[in-house]
C-alpha cells in the first residue's frame, strides 16, 4: 500500500515540476529565454523614441504667406500715390488761377507752361476751324452760359471749337480752344454772331498734346477726337501751341469759353480697395489653411 503511494507521489511531483515556474529550466530553455528577452528589449520603445509629427509649411505655404504681405505693401504704396496725385492736381489747379502773363516770344517756352494763363492778341482764321469732341459742357459752380449759345438746362453734349489765331505783329499762328458748342451748332453758319472778325485780345490756359486714348477712332476731316497737336498743326499750319480760352472770352452766339479741366487719371481709391481686400482674403486663407494646423500640432 505504502509502496504504491510512494510511487504516486513521485509521479505527481514530476508532473508539477514541469509546470511550476519555480523549477529551474534547462540550459537550452535558458538560452532561448535570453534571446527572447533581447528581441523584446529591442522592440520596446524608449521615452525619447516617440515624436509628434510636425506640420511643415512647405513651398505652397510660404507662397500663400507672401501673397497677403505683398498685397498689403502694394496697398500702402497706392495710398502714397493717391496723396501725391491729389497734391499734383491741386498744384495744377492753382496754376490756372495765377495772373496771366504775355505769351513768350519763343513759343517753345510754352511747353514748360502747361496750365499757366497767357495773354494773346491776334486775329482768328475761321476758315480753318476744327472741332474737338464730343465733349460735355464744363461749368464753374453755378455759372451759366449767359451771352453764349446755351444754358445749363439745355443739351450739354457738343464739341469744342478750335480756331487758329494769327498773333499780332508776328507771323506765327497758335490754336485756340474758343469753347463749347452744342452738337446742333457744328456748322459755323448756324452761329454767325460768334465768328468774330478783326483783332481780339483774350486770355487762355496753356494745354499740351494728349496721348491717343485706347480704341479711339481716327480723326475725320476737321473732326478730332483728342488733342492731337501734330495733326492739328499740320491741318491748319499753326505752331504746336494750344490754349483754352477763358470764360471771359465768351461772346453772344459764340462758343462758351472756360472749358479747361485739370484732367489727371486718379483711380488710386479703387486700387487701394483692391490690394487691401486681396491682402485680407489671402491672409485669412493662410491663417485657416496653414497657421491653424501648425498650432493644433503643438
Amino acid at each position: 500500500m505504502f509502496g504504491n503511494s510512494k510511487q504516486s507521489l513521485i509521479s505527481l511531483g514530476r508532473q508539477i515540476g514541469k509546470r511550476s515556474p519555480f523549477i529551474v529550466p534547462s540550459r537550452n530553455a535558458t538560452r532561448e529565454h535570453l534571446n527572447f528577452l533581447k528581441e523584446t528589449k529591442k522592440n520596446i520603445a524608449r521615452p525619447g523614441d516617440f515624436k509628434e509629427p510636425t506640420e511643415k509649411i512647405g513651398i505652397g505655404g510660404y507662397f500663400l504667406f507672401a501673397l497677403p504681405v505683398t498685397a498689403f505693401g502694394l496697398g500702402c504704396w497706392q495710398v502714397k500715390r493717391k496723396i501725391w496725385k491729389e497734391n499734383l492736381i491741386k498744384e495744377l489747379e492753382s496754376k490756372t488761377k495765377l495772373g496771366p502773363v504775355p505769351i513768350p516770344e519763343n513759343l517753345t517756352d510754352v511747353d514748360r507752361m502747361e496750365y499757366h494763363t497767357v495773354k494773346v492778341t491776334g486775329e482768328f482764321l475761321h476758315d480753318r476751324e476744327l472741332l474737338l469732341g464730343p465733349r460735355s459742357l464744363i461749368t464753374d459752380g453755378d455759372m451759366t452760359s449767359d451771352g453764349g449759345l446755351m444754358t445749363q438746362k439745355q443739351e450739354t453734349i457738343g464739341f469744342h471749337v478750335i480756331t487758329p489765331l494769327k498773333l499780332e505783329g508776328r507771323e506765327e499762328m497758335i490754336l485756340v480752344n474758343r469753347g463749347w458748342i452744342p452738337a446742333s451748332k457744328k456748322n459755323p453758319r448756324t452761329r454767325p454772331e460768334g465768328q468774330i472778325e478783326g483783332t481780339v485780345e483774350l486770355q487762355g490756359v496753356v494745354r499740351l498734346a494728349e496721348v491717343r486714348p485706347q480704341f479711339t477712332p481716327d480723326h475725320r476731316e476737321n473732326m478730332y477726337f483728342y488733342r492731337d497737336l501734330v495733326k492739328m498743326c499740320k491741318h491748319t499750319g499753326a505752331e504746336p501751341v494750344f490754349i483754352d480760352a477763358t470764360f471771359d472770352s465768351t461772346v453772344k452766339g459764340g462758343p462758351i469759353g472756360g472749358q479747361t479741366r485739370v484732367s489727371l487719371r486718379n483711380e488710386h481709391n479703387s486700387y487701394i480697395i483692391t490690394w487691401f481686400s486681396l491682402s485680407a482674403f489671402t491672409g485669412w486663407l493662410w491663417y485657416s489653411k496653414i497657421f491653424k494646423k501648425i498650432m493644433a500640432r503643438k
